[in-house]
């Protein structure tokens, strides 16, 4: 099954701002918006903070919808903040991205099997404001593994779902 997606944007991040830091101030680790990216089966984006992270990580590439964060935007109108702050690598829209979680697909060439949802946490409510943790549930963006080594960039793609 083929279907248009676009990716919008993608961030790297050398560093994590959130990972242990329970009951302290985020690092200051930014999100970094490139136009392409270089993914290795089992490891990850070439430069991202979960490079290599551990053994087949389930986290290699986070993707987020586009049609979310703009229900986020309606939501929140108050609220003026870019979709990095939700520290997930791919922006893309096109595609219901729960609907990838155990499936093996392609975008382009580069294979890649959904893995599960990127549960959001309590510090959603900080990186973009209160109520962005609840008003997440069940649609904070797709964890995938990397099946094979490839690029990604900006720009309209085919995603294909293996039958």
């Amino acid at each position: 099954m083929n279907h248009a997606v676009e990716i919008k944007k993608i961030f790297v991040s050398p560093g994590h701002r959130f990972v242990g830091r329970h009951g302290k101030t985020p690092q200051d680790y930014p999100m970094e918006e490139r136009d392409s990216i270089e993914c290795v089966a089992g490891k990850g984006i070439i430069g991202d903070r979960y490079f290599d992270h551990k053994e087949n990580y389930k986290g290699q590439l986070t993707f987020f919808s586009e049609e979310v964060f703009l229900d986020l935007r309606e939501k929140f109108p108050e609220v003026d903040r870019d979709p990095s702050v939700f520290r997930r690598n791919v922006l893309v829209s096109g595609i219901d991205l729960n609907k990838l979680i155990g499936q093996r697909f392609s975008v382009g060439d580069l294979e890649m099997e959904g893995v599960e949802e990127a549960s959001p946490c309590y510090w959603m409510n900080q990186a973009y404001c209160e109520g962005a943790e609840e008003a997440l549930r069940g649609r904070g963006g797709l964890r995938v593994r990397f099946l094979t080594d490839g690029a990604m960039q900006v720009g309209s793609a085919s995603l294909t779902v293996d039958s």
